[in-house]
């Protein structure tokens, strides 16, 4: 699958199958308040809401569907490549070729400690583009929301290429957006 008609067009498999972006796009934007009122319907069946225990629901439940896109990506987008060497390689494929497939352009900026954290920036990430900033510091605390999928799409994809990791993403000037992602080492 690919979210670029234009280039799946030029592929020869003929079980190919294209998506327009803008579904992606769509997505997203409907993600998140679904999310949270999925979140509020739970809380409200047990007891009063609570506004932080919503908003952890409603991270959990974006993270984790980000979670099992992210692996699904990983696996259909590297099958024809060769093995990884190390983290960086796959660090690097994530911010190449990934988010390319994702978000029509690749990550801005990436740096490294070389002790296992990535930091990775996005100075236009594509699903804060259309956002509506009428009040810039509520567009910017109303935005993280939207970072919580994107950070399960990374955890999900960079497991399923055998890194295990945290990741937290912030923005605090729109359309940007930053993803620290840190690697768990293994206990032996």
């Amino acid at each position: 699958m690919s979210f670029d008609a234009s280039a799946s067009l030029t592929v020869s498999d003929p079980n190919a199958r294209a998506l327009s972006s803008s579904c992606f796009d769509f997505l997203l934007i409907e993600l998140v308040p679904m999310a949270e009122r999925i979140a509020k319907d739970l809380a409200t069946d047990e007891t009063e809401p609570d506004d932080e225990e919503v908003r952890e629901s409603t991270y959990f439940r974006l993270e984790t569907l980000g979670y099992r896109v992210g692996q699904g990506l990983a696996e259909r987008f590297s099958r024809d490549r060769p093995r990884f060497t190390d983290n960086l390689d796959v660090i690097k494929f994530l911010c190449k070729d990934l988010w390319t497939v994702l978000f029509r352009k690749q990550i801005d900026n990436l740096k490294t400690n070389h002790r296992g954290v990535y930091v990775l920036t996005d100075s236009s990430f594509r699903p804060f583009a259309r956002m509506s900033m009428a009040v810039r510091a509520d567009a910017v605390s109303m935005a993280q929301a939207y970072l919580w999928f994107p950070c399960g799409i990374i955890r999900g994809a960079l497991a399923n290429l055998g890194i295990n990791t945290t990741v937290q993403a912030e923005t605090s000037e729109l359309p940007g957006a930053t993803f620290q992602i840190k690697t768990i080492q293994a206990r032996p």
